[in-house]
């Protein structure tokens, strides 16, 4: 079938085809035609408004318009246009276009685009590629951008490890503190005092070279005056340390408070917020990790290592331009330092890499997955030779279960993985609505107070309580443990005895250590569960993880001790009686804290791969994935019934970042038109590629705020030439204002490829080096599913909306995540931008 060549006379006859009803910024003198400002259009209900008065006759757009190729090459002096009617050729001059440093960067608080940033990347490879076999020296700066992806990742790897090895040493040294003071040497902490002295067994109650702050002051450790100075030197100590985090993160780096893990969670998806992985809140993020930690708040240091990890990542890639220049190339090493961060918080290098794949990174391709595992192969070793808890393993709760888990378990484990679901579900909901309190009232203005008063309270709740008077990571650890001759703690106060050390630990009765030690852990889980919600999210550095372990590894331990129980009293039963009929014990109760500790950070969090990973890892019990993986999956099921997002997505939303979640779906049937910019009523600014001074540039940059405008042929025509960023244009103004001679307000900017010759007037401002001449368009009849889609799987800033080759609108990243807002329901201006 042969086609007709349309003409744009013939175009006129579909209401849709007609052109806009253009009008400049300034209306244009009869001498002004050829120069017309920036341009905007009216939209109509009824699609595009046409003119009212008659069109200004175009010779070009007038005749039919040929798609046949070129059969020849125009000679070197002319450019060539081809239509049906002819040829036009126009002579051009042999000037070279300016090059502007500093192009392809981004302002604070924007969105990257992916795509122009991977094909930098791939130009400059070419070109590095290209060169390599003309010297010596080529050949070697090719070799060192093939490696420095590799150099970079393993810097990442041992100073984060470093550095995580030092944390854990000074909050453990610093958190003792409350308790007392080791007078020979008065930077060890309690265990590393009393390994040092001749005693056989480490007893933390009965060692003679660490001294209670009762003893510093001449006072004998028991008794009622014993207990109001230990108490008194409890809460001092907890509000120092509390008032020192919040301070510093206060006066020196604002960024370096929270989790971080939304945050970062946010900058992997293209997101641009300076200074949040700088070196202030590094170093600050460090410090105020440990000195919150000791504080004895209800928070981890595990989420924070995150952060800090990808800091050093940040911080390091700079040493390398291909990443420190390009910041889709520098979310690679993001990715990796996420990883990183979860290996060296929890001894946990395949969990780490997981974790980032999983929960943390946007766009991760397989060489970025490599180099993952050997940075958090690297971090692993590096912390393992620090050997920060002294126990030749990388994490504090290292355990080992001897006995297999029997079939009936099955449904506690299930159960525990449904409570979690509840607990972490109702967790997020309180927790959001505090944090939205908080920054909607005048608590939110007085952080300090805020951290003073939680911290006051928390201790003084504490203390009383030996469950909660302990570190976090000592009650997790204690938890997981199995009972054993060593153990002499009420949880392990069973009727029994034992004759040797290697004696098999037999079924028996609880005794009262056991029912008292219920009634505490009770009594700590409620404490933990209200304290955490208003701790999190405090202006202190605070993690996520051991606090919600902790609450699911006390539900875990009292779901055991209650089936070691009911399998004691009940032997005879038939799904007992095979396993529990020897005598030995046949139920482990650490193993129920365990995988009540995954339940519930499962759903808090609803990670699933990766947890079941990390708990394995962290624990050593390799023979318990299927327990595990049974109780984190009820516990996401159990969660996603009653909300789908988990604390850091929730978080995400309550602070309004730009983050488009890839796992959601997007089931509306609305269109491009439906979303794109300009509105009804609304102007839409353009650019035209030869017809504007630059002082109507100027004047259009003025005038908006747009993070960039669309290049068009014509004002009459709208056929698209491509896009320039807002940043971009402003750079490349202002360098040729002070680099190039005879750069005035009437000169003509230029986004074409040659200058027409001769040339009449002030020098020309050529700009087509800053201009993207391949920008992602779409047709006005798209369905937002596609376009959503797009935006996830190619990371766009934007995308251009064309009606029959004309440009009609835009559609920005901002545009989509509001348009989202608005089908839920919700406020459409609570995305933040800029």
């Amino acid at each position: 079938m042969e086609s007709r060549p349309l003409t744009h006379r013939g175009a006129m006859n579909n209401p849709l085809m007609r052109p806009p009803n253009y009008q400049a910024l300034s209306h244009p003198t009869t001498q002004q035609q050829q120069q017309q400002p920036s341009v905007r259009y009216q939209s109509s209900a009824n699609g595009v408004q046409g003119k009212d008065e008659e069109e200004e006759e175009d010779p070009i757009l007038d005749s039919p318009i040929s798609y046949n190729t070129m059969e020849s090459a125009p000679p070197s002096n002319q450019s060539y246009v081809s239509f049906a009617g002819g040829s036009v050729a126009t002579n051009i001059l042999d000037s070279e276009e300016q090059e502007f440093p500093g192009i392809g960067q981004y302002d604070d608080f924007h969105t990257i685009d992916w795509q122009r940033d991977v094909a930098r990347d791939r130009m400059r490879h070419r070109h590095i590629i290209k060169k390599r076999e003309d010297s010596i020296w080529d050949w070697i700066k090719s070799g060192h951008d093939a490696w420095s992806g590799w150099v970079c990742v393993f810097m990442v790897g041992v100073f984060a490890g470093a550095v995580a090895g030092t944390i854990d040493i000074g909050a453990s040294w610093m958190s003792d503190l409350r308790f007392g003071i080791c007078p020979e040497a008065f930077w060890f902490n309690q265990e590393q005092c009393c390994w040092s002295s001749n005693e056989t067994f480490y007893d933390r109650d009965n060692c003679s070279n660490w001294k209670s702050w009762p003893q510093v002051f001449g006072h004998e450790p028991e008794g009622a005056g014993a207990y109001i100075i230990s108490y008194i030197f409890y809460i001092l100590w907890s509000l120092l340390f509390a008032s020192l985090a919040a301070s510093l993160v206060m006066m020196f780096a604002p960024y370096a408070c929270g989790s971080g893990i939304p945050e970062i969670k946010t900058i992997l998806s293209g997101f641009i917020i300076r200074g949040y992985l700088g070196k202030w809140t590094l170093l600050i993020k460090s410090l105020g990790m440990v000195l919150a930690v000791s504080a004895g708040l209800s928070l981890g240091k595990e989420g924070p290592l995150v952060h800090v990890a990808c800091c050093i990542g940040n911080i390091l890639s700079y040493m390398f331009p291909k990443y420190g220049r390009n910041e889709a190339k520098k979310r690679e090493i993001l990715s990796a330092a996420a990883a990183v961060g979860v290996s060296v918080a929890f001894g946990a290098p395949i969990g780490g890499v997981l974790f980032s794949l999983e929960e943390a990174s946007y766009y991760f391709p397989l060489k970025t997955l490599w180099r993952s595992f050997f940075a958090a192969l690297v971090a692993a070793f590096v912390l393992r030779s620090i050997n920060p808890f002294g126990n030749e393993h990388l994490v504090l709760f290292y355990v080992e279960y001897s006995k297999p888990w029997i079939f009936i378990e099955l449904l506690p484990f299930i159960l525990l993985g449904v409570i979690g679901g509840i607990i972490g579900t109702l967790f997020i909901k309180l927790n959001i609505k505090w944090c939205r309190y908080r920054k909607t009232s005048l608590l939110g203005q007085y952080p300090r107070l805020e951290v003073v008063a939680v911290t006051l309270l928390t201790a003084f709740v504490a203390y009383p309580n030996p469950y909660t008077r302990i570190n976090t990571s000592n009650l997790i650890y204690l938890l997981f443990s199995q009972c054993g001759v060593a153990n002499n703690d009420s949880l392990c106060d069973y009727q029994r005895n034992f004759t040797s050390a290697n004696t098999a630990i037999e079924i028996a009765a609880a005794g009262p250590g056991v029912l008292k030690a219920v009634w505490l852990l009770a009594l700590a889980l409620v404490f933990k569960c209200v304290v955490t919600v208003f701790t999190f999210g405090l202006k202190v550095p605070c993690g996520l993880f051991i606090p919600s372990l902790a609450m699911g590894a006390i539900i875990g331990r009292l779901v055991g001790i209650g089936m070691e129980q009911l399998a004691y009293h009940n032997q005879d039963w038939a799904v007992f009686a095979g396993e529990c009929s020897t005598g030995e014990n046949c139920i482990t109760p650490g193993l129920y804290a365990m995988v009540g500790a995954a339940a519930v950070l499962g759903g808090v969090t609803r990670m699933t791969v990766s947890l079941v990973v990390i708990m394995f890892e962290l624990t050593g019990g390799v023979r318990y994935i299927v327990p595990l993986m049974a109780a984190v999956m009820a516990s996401k099921w159990i969660g996603d019934a009653f909300g789908k997002e988990g604390i850091y997505d929730a978080h995400i939303i309550l602070n309004g970042y730009p983050f488009l979640d890839s796992k959601e779906e997007f089931s509306h049937t609305t269109l491009a038109h439906d979303v794109m910019k300009p509105g009804k009523s609304e102007s839409f600014y353009v650019l035209t590629q030869d017809s504007m001074s630059l002082e109507d540039v100027e004047q259009l940059l003025r005038e908006t705020d747009h993070n960039g405008f669309p290049v068009v042929v014509s004002r009459q025509s709208q056929y698209l030439v491509g896009f320039v960023a807002r940043r971009d244009l402003n750079i490349a103004i202002n360098q040729a204002k002070k680099n190039t001679e005879g750069i005035v307000g009437d000169s003509t900017v230029l986004f074409t490829a040659s200058v027409p010759s001769p040339w009449m007037g002030p020098p020309p401002l050529r700009l087509r080096k800053i201009l993207d001449l391949a920008p992602i368009t779409i047709t006005d009849q798209t369905p937002m599913e596609t376009v959503v889609d797009m935006f996830r799987k190619l990371g766009l800033r934007q995308t251009l909306v064309t009606h029959n080759g004309r440009l009609l609108g835009i559609i920005t990243k901002k545009d989509v995540l509001r348009h989202i807002k608005f089908l839920e329901s919700e406020d459409p201006e609570s995305v933040l931008f800029n």
